[in-house]
């Protein structure tokens, strides 16, 4: 893990002085890229939320720790089915890192019939703040028009929302808030985000709340998923209203994932396997592209997300997912 802190810290003093020392017309990046030791990725086997033959987990949140246990959400459905779009919130805790977990219960359950979330709840996030634990989360509906009440899984009208439920404890229960959901798809159709709103990461600076996002375009039709981008919405309480940044950060960015870093913001790009750096949270820079074996829709521990922890740096571990055929299970990574 210290490792980890090392490697981008060279990272990001590279880039400095490679900013100050190189001509106008070489780019930061394609220096960086052969200056530094690229970061790698190693997993380990978990127990209670891995491998398993009756139900299915995937998507999980990135993980606090409240006293001496680590908390982690993510969304499960009954094997064989792998999708998170016929799933439920659950959640697991640890008292070892990360390595050994026991599956607690259900966190979020499906939203009242006509509404927003009503066929399935995934992909879920957290963020402790004045003494609540704000969950936030993607949610669909079945497809409308359909006869069967059911869901397609089209690239036409399953749209989807992000939602937000609260709770006083990080057990539970999580109450929706009224006005949810609380981040919608746009309602211009060449927008990156028209079509599906998802995997909300967030993060609080100076008061402000920073809801990171990927979107889907309308206009990608089923290339959507391979064309998905990053963005940001803000807002000055952590209902909203959030407003949305106007353009995307990053593309080809399919898993949000970013954290605190060297006073900025970093960010890993799941499509074009690389790690960027902005130090405003907006204008993002590539520190390593061509990474291997990256983690598959990866949730770090993230002490800053804990409202009143100094720690200003990121252990580098986290939990992802591993899919095959009729599984879906979570594994252990680290950054080094």
């Amino acid at each position: 893990m210290n490792r980890f802190k090392l490697s981008i810290a060279i990272l990001l003093m590279s880039f400095l002085a490679s900013c100050q020392s190189l001509k106008k017309e070489k780019k930061p990046s394609e220096v960086l890229v052969k200056e530094t030791k690229s970061v790698t990725f190693t997993y380990q086997p978990i127990t209670g939320i891995g491998m398993d033959s009756v139900y299915n987990r995937r998507d999980n949140s990135d993980i606090i720790k409240v006293n001496n246990t680590y908390y982690v959400w993510y969304t499960r459905m009954d094997s064989p089915v792998t999708s998170g779009y016929w799933g439920t919130i659950w959640y697991a805790t640890s008292k070892d890192n990360g390595f050994t977990w026991q599956e607690q219960g259900m966190a979020l359950g499906l939203g009242e019939e006509g509404t927003f979330d009503s066929h399935s709840v995934f992909t879920p996030n957290i963020l402790a703040y004045n003494g609540s634990y704000y969950m936030y989360y993607t949610g669909v509906k079945p497809t409308p028009g359909n006869k069967n009440r059911a869901f397609e899984g089209n690239s036409t009208t399953d749209i989807t929302a992000i939602g937000l439920a609260v709770s006083k404890s990080p057990d539970g229960p999580f109450v929706r808030v009224e006005n949810n959901p609380v981040l919608e798809i746009s309602d211009v159709a060449s927008d990156f985000d028209s079509f599906r709103i998802d995997d909300a990461c967030l993060l609080v600076t100076e008061g402000k709340i920073g809801l990171y996002y990927k979107g889907r375009s309308f206009i990608d039709g089923e290339e959507g998923p391979k064309r998905t981008k990053m963005s940001v919405a803000y807002a000055k309480a952590i209902e909203g209203p959030y407003k949305k940044h106007k353009t995307p950060l990053l593309d080809n960015s399919h898993e949000v994932l970013i954290w605190k870093q060297n006073g900025g913001i970093a960010s890993l790009a799941s499509i074009n396997a690389s790690i960027n750096y902005a130090k405003d949270g907006e204008h993002f820079t590539v520190l390593q592209d061509n990474l291997k074996n990256i983690p598959k829709a990866p949730g770090l521990y993230r002490p800053h997300l804990e409202h009143g922890n100094p720690e200003t740096e990121t252990p580098g571990w986290g939990i992802s997912m591993i899919q095959k055929k009729g599984s879906a299970y979570l594994v252990r990574f680290e950054m080094n």
